[in-house]
């Protein structure tokens, strides 16, 4: 039994350490940038698009697909950043648990 309240205890302790990371999640901007910087995306801990901004150079009507792609590659680039902290702030969640291998969080 004092396995199941040191477990249950580790339980709160996580549930404590995923509200906070939620809410540093929430309010953290990530920028992503495509074409050396010639587009930005900033999207925020959770995935969510706040801004794009984009070099009046590229806003020709000859450059409409180059702009369109970088556009694109702006995002994958912070999105990858966004999955990159969310991995690490999950693993500060979770440290100290012993968790089954490959189980992923949150469900």
């Amino acid at each position: 039994m004092k396995n199941l309240g040191n477990m249950l205890k580790q339980a709160q302790q996580m549930q404590t350490r995923m509200a906070e990371m939620q809410a540093k999640l929430e309010s953290t901007e990530v920028e992503g940038q495509a074409g050396a910087g010639m587009v930005k995306v900033k999207l925020t801990g959770k995935g969510e698009l706040r801004r794009i901004a984009i070099d009046p150079s590229l806003m020709t009507a000859e450059d409409r697909e180059v702009l369109e792609d970088l556009i694109v590659a702006a995002h994958a680039d912070a999105k990858q950043k966004v999955e990159a902290m969310m991995a690490e702030e999950m693993q500060k969640a979770t440290a100290g648990m012993n968790l089954p291998a490959g189980l992923k969080l949150p469900f």
